[in-house]
């Protein structure tokens, strides 16, 4: 009998997911959307990668089951996206890189570890779709996009600011990673922007201390108030042509879309109002991404994992238009 059940490795064209009307889609790989494997094909264009790490949160632990629940909410995704047009595994090469082993019991090597496997992952000139794990990895992963692009535009999608300065002291922590960046020079301090933000805040100062750390903040009551299209072009007015690096903390939806998160608040965006703005980076120059925060204790039905499996499939949709970036050079110019 023949094994439909994993595609085989190819020299040459575009390997995509395994044909769902060949083999049902709860069989074969436990690959996102059903992709090949990294050592299944000769090349790879985009990488998803998971990072099973939550040892950054501050309530809810959980995120570090993250990947392989969003891997197996994914298994329904098909070849062909009609919003955009776009046939997103069959106009690049995508993988499943598998999981990065991070240290759960400290912090700083977990870091290390992230940091060193993007780069290693995109060294012959692929892009990554990360999925957490906690946002803690933002920044590592920010760091090795900043190595290849120097500093990005972050488009940061969350219920969350995620610029607080320390949590008990610590200053690595899943609501910490965009001070450290913009401290550390990662982002476009012209270009970025925080979209979905709600709720209490710690301080006054908060959202001054986010300004001045380089983020023009949509939140969400700009969303209900003045509407999707007004989000949408402040968006892109912000982002310009920069080379743009997205980073989804699945509470930026309602917990009614996403109750499989950590932090959850009250009053967030919609499924359907995410992947629209999603949807409008078709032309723009994306380099990277990640989704993080999903814990899949607290879902329920797989609503979390159906959304952030969706949140990544227009990732990879918007990604095919981008043009791929090139390898890395070795240090003696070869």
């Amino acid at each position: 009998m023949t094994d439909r059940s994993s595609p085989r490795v190819t020299t040459g064209q575009v390997v995509g997911p395994v044909d769902a009307t060949q083999v049902p889609r709860y069989a074969g790989p436990a690959t996102f959307a059903r992709l090949p494997r990294v050592d299944e094909v000769a090349r790879a264009d985009v990488a998803v990668v998971g990072v099973p790490f939550d040892s950054g949160v501050t309530y809810r632990p959980g995120a570090r089951f993250g990947p392989a629940h969003v891997r197996q909410s994914s298994r329904l995704l098909r070849p062909y996206n009609p919003a955009l047009g776009i046939a997103p595994f069959g106009e690049q090469q995508v993988v499943d890189a598998g999981d990065v082993a991070v240290n759960p019991f400290d912090i700083g090597v977990a870091i290390s570890t992230v940091e060193a496997a993007a780069s290693e992952l995109t060294a012959t000139g692929a892009r990554l779709l990360t999925i957490g794990g906690d946002h803690t990895i933002a920044l590592p992963l920010l760091r090795a996009v900043h190595a290849r692009h120097g500093p990005v535009a972050v488009l940061h999608f969350d219920a969350h600011l995620d610029t607080w300065d320390t949590y008990f002291g610590e200053p690595y922590t899943h609501g910490t990673p965009f001070r450290r960046a913009s401290e550390e020079g990662l982002i476009d301090l012209e270009h970025s922007m925080h979209v979905g933000i709600r709720g209490p805040l710690y301080d006054a100062s908060d959202l001054p201390d986010s300004d001045r750390l380089g983020f023009e903040t949509v939140h969400c009551v700009d969303v209900q108030m003045q509407g999707l299209s007004s989000a949408i072009d402040r968006m892109r007015a912000r982002l310009g042509d920069a080379p743009v690096y997205v980073s989804v903390d699945i509470d930026v939806l309602d917990p009614a879309h996403a109750p499989g998160t950590g932090t959850p608040e009250a009053g967030g965006l919609t499924s359907r109002e995410l992947l629209a703005m999603l949807r409008e980076l078709v032309d723009l120059r994306v380099v990277g991404a990640d989704i993080v925060e999903v814990a899949p204790a607290y879902d329920h039905a797989e609503i979390t994992g159906i959304a952030a499996a969706h949140v990544g499939y227009e990732l990879l949709s918007v990604m095919s238009r981008t043009p791929r970036p090139r390898a890395a050079r070795s240090s003696d110019g070869d």
